[in-house]
């Protein structure tokens, strides 16, 4: 009965075959194992929009899709597939590293299964499974994996967050919105900025505060209605609708 070979290559030896080349036959399956459990290797898509297949190489090393991370370089001008066959069952690391703004497909070589997609601006990474879970239509799943949170278009929490000691870090008009979308904090830059508020919180017994603090040795803190808005406390005006206010004030 002569071998046969699993879906990544790996031979299967049959009973009382290859008679002296058993030990170099097993080498190179635990070579083979090896490259699956943690081999990398780099493959060119470059050109212009086109399918490269990652075929399988049966008793040898260096099949491309027998690697667990595979880097996709190359300057591509279209939208590149990569394929592999039908039965493989799997996981990859896969890394992105080409240039061009196009997609990168990684699918099954045929079947209406799901696929995995880079989109034309994602040069990161994913981890993926190949399920062969149908014999004609298996799927490939992303892991969710996102090496930065830019890559995350709708990111959520999923408890508070931690600044860690660090700072939020907020550009121009940008800031606090609810969860409808409705801007409730926006923030404003001011070039080379020294001063700033404090806010602090209390314990029983105390008030919070809102505090002027900074390089400056006076500072005022200007509160600014707009229109004909007034500045309010507790629903009584405070001052001349309209106009902003500068007071010397200590909330406490």
């Amino acid at each position: 009965m002569a071998s046969t070979y699993t879906p990544l290559g790996v031979e299967l030896m049959a009973t009382g075959e290859n008679a002296g080349t058993w030990g170099t036959k097993t080498n190179t399956n635990l070579q083979i194992v090896e490259q699956i459990a943690g081999g990398f290797i780099q493959k060119s898509i470059a050109g212009g929009a086109q399918t490269t297949a990652l075929a399988v190489s049966d008793g040898s090393t260096g099949a491309e899709l027998a690697h667990r991370m595979i880097e996709f370089t190359g300057t591509i001008t279209g939208n590149q597939i990569v394929t592999i066959p039908l039965d493989v069952q799997t996981f990859y690391i896969l890394r992105n590293s080409t240039s061009g703004a196009y997609t990168v497909q990684f699918k099954y070589v045929s079947g209406s299964g799901s696929t995995v997609t880079f989109a034309t601006t994602d040069k990161g990474d994913k981890i993926i499974f190949a399920a062969a879970n149908d014999v004609t239509n298996p799927d490939i799943k992303d892991i969710a994996f996102i090496a930065n949170v830019v890559e995350d278009t709708t990111p959520q929490l999923g408890g508070n967050l931690d600044a860690n000691g660090s700072n939020v870090d907020f550009d121009d008009n940008t800031g606090i919105r609810d969860d409808s979308g409705n801007e409730q904090l926006i923030f404003q830059k001011t070039a080379s900025a020294v001063n700033h508020f404090d806010i602090t919180n209390a314990a029983t017994g105390s008030n919070p505060s809102i505090t002027a603090v900074g390089d400056d040795s006076n500072i005022s803190i200007n509160l600014v209605p707009k229109g004909t808005g007034e500045v309010q406390s507790n629903g009584s005006g405070l001052a001349t609708t309209g106009k902003a206010i500068a007071m010397s004030l200590v909330f406490g």
